[in-house]
């Protein structure tokens, strides 16, 4: 918990410099931010506060992939827009959004353009250049980097005020002794991870492929997310009358370390505000089950996995009222996704 606490203040010091400080720094350029409905908390909190305090806040809505276009960016965007906030790719669902294009809209329109690239920097390639990016997030858990450490790209020319005060640490933006160890640790994690990204991604996506494709054997299971447009590592289901607490809990007995919707919410019961954003129901979304992959994975345990859910999907099917009246009623909502 302490180091879950660790990784997420990295976060939201990054996305709330950024919110926060182009609110504040530019507020005579305009008052209205656009993102999307399936952000990190560390946006759509950050946005409702401002929205407490005079901004103005569009949250497009994403499509069953969770996937928002270019074009729903461009037709958001107003005279008074000053920032577009999209993540690079989702961490519940693994879709990756097409950033260079949504970079090249904000630009025609000169408006600022922020990604939360958290799930992406490591795993895929990223340009800030070519993709039209004038800031971007970033945490080092993300690419076996030490925990409690991330770090902001800002494009020179920008300037935005501090966030925390009382310090000159970091080019005066950040008050407070800099971690150097993790600095240090997240600059050869990145390192690594960029020189083998190539054969990182293949060995990944090939061992989520197998996970997926076992998975989805299950009947009533669904796929979260885009098949083709996703992260390597991220596998994202759902099953109908499965409890997702109760799954985790058998998973756990059986030393796979899996959550339910986002790992950043896993203390919650409520339901994936993601997973209600690409249409699932809330029952449905109950059962939702995310597995995150590496290239220290193996074939495996990926078997193991894939072998230790049906019966466990099975014994807790057995014993829901919701599966019995979905029986009963032959109301299904999902059928098998392949």
């Amino acid at each position: 918990e302490p180091y879950r606490r660790q990784r997420q203040m990295c976060i939201r010091d990054s996305d709330n410099t950024v919110l926060l400080g182009v609110a504040e720094r530019y507020k005579s350029k305009g008052n209205h931010i656009i993102t999307t409905n399936i952000e990190h908390h560390a946006i759509l909190h950050t946005c409702e506060y401002l929205e407490k305090h005079g901004c103005e806040v569009t949250y497009l809505p994403v499509d069953e992939n969770g996937m928002v276009t270019a074009e729903q960016v461009k037709n958001a965007i107003r005279d008074n827009t000053v920032l577009v906030s999209v993540m690079f790719a989702n961490n519940e669902v693994g879709t990756i959004m097409p950033i260079a294009e949504i970079g090249k809209v904000c630009k025609e329109k000169g408006v600022f353009f922020h990604t939360d690239a958290v799930q992406a920097v490591g795993h895929l390639p990223i340009d800030v250049k070519a993709q039209n990016i004038d800031m971007l997030s970033m945490s080092g858990h993300k690419f076996h980097g030490p925990k409690g450490i991330g770090a902001l790209y800002i494009r020179k020319g920008i300037n935005l005020p501090n966030l925390i005060e009382g310090g000159a640490q970091e080019r005066n933006r950040r008050a407070g002794t800099e971690n150097i160890p993790g600095i240090v640790g997240m600059a050869a994690a990145l390192t690594e991870a960029v020189n083998n990204m190539e054969e990182n991604t293949k060995k990944v996506a090939a061992l989520r492929d197998r996970l997926i494709e076992k998975i989805l054997k299950i009947p009533h299971s669904r796929l979260n997310g885009s098949r083709e447009n996703r992260l390597p590592g991220n596998v994202s289901v759902c099953f109908e009358g499965v409890e997702g607490e109760s799954m985790l809990l058998y998973l756990d007995m059986q030393g796979v370390c899996a959550s339910s919707g986002s790992a950043c919410t896993s203390g919650s019961l409520d339901p994936s505000h993601v997973l209600l954003a690409i249409g699932l129901p809330h029952e449905v979304a109950h059962g939702s089950l995310r597995l995150s992959l590496c290239e220290y994975n193996t074939e495996e345990e990926v078997d193991f996995i894939a072998e230790a859910l049906p019966p466990i999907i099975e014994r807790l099917r057995s014993m829901s009222p919701l599966w019995e009246r979905l029986c009963r009623e032959n109301s299904f909502f999902t059928h098998d996704k392949h």
